[in-house]
């Protein structure tokens, strides 16, 4: 499991619970319950990290705390 932090909310939009990880740009994920848009987030994740790793992108460290919000 990873330590990036995980936003998930219900989107009326798409019918699914919608998982967004903020600080990996465009990482995102959805599911039919809370728990499946969690576990494709976390699947997005680590895709998203083999990705940059194998362009040589940077890959954010997890901030470990909660994002700031506006």
């Amino acid at each position: 499991m990873s330590k990036y932090e995980v936003i998930i909310y219900w989107s009326t939009e798409d019918d699914a619970f919608v998982a967004e990880v903020p600080e990996l740009p465009g990482c995102s994920a959805h599911g039919d319950t809370y728990e499946a848009a969690l576990a494709s987030a976390q699947e997005a994740i680590g895709l998203w990290i083999d990705t940059a790793t194998e362009f040589g992108d940077p890959i954010p460290e997890p901030k470990g705390r909660r994002l700031q919000l506006a």
